[in-house]
């Protein structure tokens, strides 16, 4: 990402103070959030399942990961690396774009709060723009693109459907270009990505790209914004 900064100390005190203050007033000049209507057509809702997974890739993790951390119903969301192989699942390797994976957030959630309709309904209009062709924002590369990796039949034919209501409906000025890629695994990201935009709300990348989506979050969807991130840190799945 253009401006992550690891281990090379934090902003200075006044600049760390406009930029928290100004990430409701960002989120009007940063990465626009666009309205788009609900899926016509979702999973069903009597499965009886509690807990089901989506792996979503759209740009930097971070801010990926932030958005559906504050979504209701999700019980935790995860950064890291889908679409490439287990030995190259690696942040600095995965920086060189030839590796396949796209950076990934892997979002477990319960249907019954939320379905995996919502949960595209969001990807598509806050956590990332879906006309951006390897690239989001400032980042650019094939590990920064627009992808959905679908874990089974039901996911698959949601998505495509969807992409095809927006395209129809003319919602976006340009294409979408989102991939719709069948799931080959998931490898979680180095234990300094997970949270980070709670834990570094603060650091410039997050304050200008990543805190506005959260703030859009919970302008378009505040019945399912809540404020509290359903953080890594609490469970067990960073490494």
């Amino acid at each position: 990402m253009t401006i992550r900064i690891h281990g090379s100390g934090r902003p200075r005190r006044w600049l760390t103070a406009v930029l928290v203050a100004l990430v409701p007033a960002l989120a009007t000049c940063a990465e626009k959030a666009t309205v788009v209507p609900s899926p016509a057509l979702d999973e069903p809702a009597s499965t009886g399942a509690t807990s089901e997974t989506a792996v979503l890739a759209g740009g930097c993790f971070w801010g990926v990961q932030a958005v559906f951390q504050h979504l209701k119903g999700v019980q935790q969301a995860v950064s890291g690396y889908a679409g490439g192989a287990k030995d190259t699942a690696q942040y600095e390797t995965v920086s060189g774009g030839r590796t396949g994976h796209a950076e990934s957030v892997q979002i477990t959630f319960d249907p019954r709060q939320v379905s995996y309709g919502r949960i595209l309904q969001v990807y598509f209009s806050v956590a990332h723009d879906p006309t951006e062709l390897n690239r989001q924002g400032p980042d650019t590369g094939t590990q920064y693109r627009s992808n959905i990796f679908v874990m089974n039949e039901n996911q698959r034919r949601v998505a495509q459907q969807y992409v095809a209501q927006l395209e129809q409906a003319h919602v976006f000025t340009h294409r979408i270009v989102t991939r719709i890629d069948s799931f080959t695994g998931f490898y979680p990201a180095e234990h300094y990505h997970q949270d980070f935009a709670t834990l570094h709300p603060d650091h410039p990348y997050i304050a200008f790209n990543d805190a506005p989506k959260v703030e859009h979050l919970k302008r378009l969807f505040p019945d399912l914004y809540r404020s509290v991130a359903a953080l890594v840190s609490s469970g067990q799945a960073s490494r």
